[in-house]
C-alpha cells in the first residue's frame, strides 16, 4: 500500500534576483504592497532594503550636531530595527547594518576629511562594518516577546563595545551625545550618557514595534511607545539647577587666542604664534580687570596645544607666560605639550600660578590612535601625513585634580570628553569645576563646524551628567561656559580672538551618575546579553524539536509502506 503523500502549503514565490517577496519576510506589511503595487514591485529589487538602511543612517546623522534634529534619534534606530526583523539570513543583517553604518558615520564625521579623504572614509567604514557584525544579534532578539525592549538594550551594548575597540573604541555617535537640548538630557544626571542612550533606543524600539505590529495587535506597542516618551520628558525634572543662592561661586574667564587657518596637517604644524596669541588675549583681559571693566578672575583656561613645546625647559616662553600671569594675579591652566622620557612627549594642563611659575599637570590618558601615536609605527608610521608624527606621545597615568584657591579644576582634554570614565574619575578626584581644553583647528575647514559643535554636546552632557559648571576653551573655538544644567551661558565664534567671563557655581555634591559610575551600562549590557542568550537557546530547542519531529514523521510513513 502506498501512502498519499503529506499535505503541504505552498511557500511564496522567491521575488527577481534571489530575494524573498516582502508578504513573506515581512507578513505586517502584506497590506502595504496591497495599496501600492508598485512599492512592492521596487522592494523586490536587491538594493531596495540596503537603500532603506542607508536613508536611515543619514536620519540619525542628522540628530547630531551641527544639525541638531534631536527626535531623529530615534527614528533612525527604529528604521533599522524595522528592517533587521525582516532579515532571514545572517549576512542580510549584515549588510544591512553595514549600510547604515557608512550612511551614518560618514556625514557624522565629514570634519574629518580635513585630514584627508583616506582616514575619513576609513574610519568610517571600520565603525559600519563592526555595526554590521553586531546586527547580527538583531534576528535572533525580535523574534522573543517584548522584542524592543531587548532592541534597545542592544542598542546601549553596541555603543559600549564601540566605546572600547578597536585601539580604546571611538564614542562619537551615541545617542545621549544628540541629545543636549532635549528632554532626555536630565537622565545623564543618574545614569550617565549610557542611560540617556537607553532611553532615547528604547523610544526606538517601541516605534519599531508600532510599525511592525498588526492592527489588531497595536495596543502594547503604542503603550510603550507613550510610555517611552513620558519617560524622556522625565529628564527635564531631573536637571540640576544652573546656581542656587548658597552656591560658592568662582569668576572663570575661558581664552581662545586663535591660530591663522591652515589647510593641511602639515601647515598646521608650521605655525609658531599659537602662544603669543594666547598670551596677547590674556593681557587684554588683564588690561580689562586693571579698569575695572570685569572682576579679576579665580582662574583662567587655555586651550588645548596653547603652547607647543614645553614652557618649563623654554626661558623665553616661561617668562612670557610668567609675565603675564603675574600681570594678572590668577593662575592660568595653559594647554603645553610637555617634554617626557624616551623622547616623547605629552599632551597637558599645566597650571601657572602668579609669584611662583609651572606647578602640577595633569596629562592626557586617552590619546588618539594615529593622532597622538602611531599603533605598529615601524610599519605605518612612514605613510603620507603620519610622518609628521615623529614621537609618541606618552600617556598620563592617573586621574589629577588642580587646585587654585577655591577652584579644585577637573580636565578632560579634547578627545577625552566622550569616555564616561576618564570624566567621571576626574570628577572623583573632588574636583568642584569641569574643563575641556580643546584645539580644533585642523578640523574646522570651509565653515565646517560639525567638529567642535559635537564637542561642546558633549560637554553639556558631562556638565548634567556630574552637576559641574563646565568651561571649554578652543583655541579656533567654539569655546563656552557651560552650567550644570547644561545651558550655555555664553560661546565664542570660530577663528577669532575672544575672551569669556562668567561667575559660574562650584558644586562638590556627587550626582547618582557620579556614585554608580558604569553600573548602569553594564546592567543594560548584561541584560542584552541574557536575551540573547535566550532568543539563541531557544532556537536551538524549536530546531531540535523540529527535527525529532520530522525524523518521527518518516519513521512512520516508512512503517505504513
Amino acid at each position: 500500500m502506498t501512502a498519499a503523500p503529506p499535505r503541504t502549503t505552498a511557500a511564496p514565490a522567491p521575488a527577481a534576483g534571489g530575494a524573498q517577496a516582502p508578504q513573506a519576510a515581512v507578513p505586517w506589511a502584506a497590506a502595504v504592497w496591497l495599496r501600492a503595487p508598485w512599492l512592492a514591485a521596487l522592494s523586490r529589487r536587491a538594493w531596495f532594503r540596503p537603500a532603506l538602511a542607508a536613508v536611515s543612517g543619514v536620519l540619525l546623522a542628522v540628530a547630531f550636531p551641527p544639525y541638531g534634529l534631536w527626535p531623529l534619534a530615534a527614528v533612525g534606530p527604529a528604521a533599522l530595527f524595522v528592517l533587521l526583523r525582516g532579515a532571514r539570513r545572517k549576512r542580510d543583517a549584515f549588510w544591512l547594518g553595514t549600510a547604515f553604518g557608512v550612511a551614518f558615520f560618514v556625514p557624522l564625521l565629514w570634519w574629518l576629511s580635513n585630514l584627508g579623504i583616506l582616514p575619513w572614509l576609513l574610519l568610517s567604514v571600520i565603525q559600519a562594518v563592526l555595526l554590521g557584525a553586531l546586527c547580527l544579534a538583531v534576528p535572533p532578539l525580535v523574534r522573543l516577546p517584548v522584542w524592543w525592549l531587548w532592541a534597545a538594550a542592544w542598542w546601549v551594548a553596541v555603543e559600549a563595545v564601540r566605546s572600547r575597540v578597536p585601539l580604546g573604541g571611538f564614542p562619537w555617535g551615541r545617542l545621549a551625545f544628540s541629545q543636549a537640548d532635549a528632554p532626555t538630557l536630565g537622565w545623564a544626571s543618574v545614569g550617565g550618557a549610557p542611560l540617556v542612550s537607553a532611553v532615547a533606543a528604547l523610544a526606538a524600539g517601541a516605534l519599531a514595534a508600532l510599525v511592525t505590529a498588526r492592527a489588531a495587535r497595536r495596543t502594547v506597542p503604542a503603550v510603550a511607545l507613550a510610555a517611552a516618551v513620558a519617560l524622556g520628558a522625565c529628564g527635564t525634572l531631573l536637571l540640576p539647577s544652573a546656581g542656587d543662592a548658597g552656591d560658592e561661586r568662582a569668576d572663570v574667564a575661558v581664552v581662545q587666542g586663535n591660530v591663522p587657518r591652515a589647510r593641511s596637517l602639515q601647515e598646521q604644524a608650521r605655525v609658531e604664534m599659537v602662544a603669543e596669541n594666547h598670551i596677547a588675549a590674556t593681557e587684554e583681559l588683564a588690561e580689562d580687570v586693571r579698569a575695572g571693566r570685569v572682576e579679576r578672575p579665580d582662574l583662567v583656561l587655555w586651550p588645548e596645544n596653547a603652547t607647543d613645546r614645553d614652557p618649563r625647559n623654554d626661558p623665553v616662553l616661561s617668562a612670557r607666560i610668567s609675565q603675564v600671569v603675574d600681570d594678572l594675579g590668577a593662575p592660568v591652566v595653559v594647554g603645553a605639550i610637555l617634554d617626557a622620557p624616551d623622547d616623547r612627549i605629552r599632551n597637558a594642563g599645566l597650571l601657572w600660578l602668579p609669584g611662583s611659575g609651572p606647578g602640577a599637570y595633569y596629562a592626557k590618558r586617552q590619546l588618539v590612535p594615529f593622532g597622538e601615536y602611531i599603533p605598529m609605527r615601524s610599519l605605518l608610521g612612514g605613510f603620507g601625513d603620519l610622518q609628521l608624527i615623529p614621537r609618541d606621545f606618552e600617556p598620563g597615568d592617573k586621574a589629577v585634580r588642580l587646585d587654585a584657591g577655591a577652584v579644585h579644576l577637573a580636565e578632560s582634554i579634547c578627545y577625552e570628553v566622550a569616555y564616561d570614565g576618564q570624566v567621571r574619575d576626574q570628577v572623583r578626584t573632588g574636583a568642584n569645576l569641569l574643563a575641556v581644553p580643546t584645539n580644533n583647528a585642523t578640523y574646522m575647514r570651509d565653515g565646517n563646524l560639525g567638529e567642535p559643535e559635537q564637542q561642546l554636546a558633549m560637554s553639556r552632557l558631562r556638565a548634567v551628567e556630574h552637576n559641574r559648571s563646565t568651561l571649554v576653551a578652543s583655541t579656533t573655538g567654539i569655546s563656552a561656559i557651560v552650567t550644570p544644567d547644561g545651558e550655555t551661558v555664553d560661546e565664542t565664534g570660530p577663528w577669532r580672538r575672544e575672551v569669556l567671563t562668567a561667575s559660574v557655581p562650584l558644586r562638590t555634591d556627587e550626582t547618582l551618575a557620579t556614585r554608580v559610575g558604569s553600573a548602569p551600562e553594564w546592567a543594560i549590557v548584561a541584560l542584552a546579553a541574557g536575551a540573547l542568550g535566550t532568543a539563541l537557546y531557544l532556537r536551538r530547542r524549536d530546531g531540535a524539536a523540529a527535527g525529532a519531529a520530522s525524523g518521527a514523521s518518516g519513521t512512520r510513513t516508512a512503517t505504513e509502506d
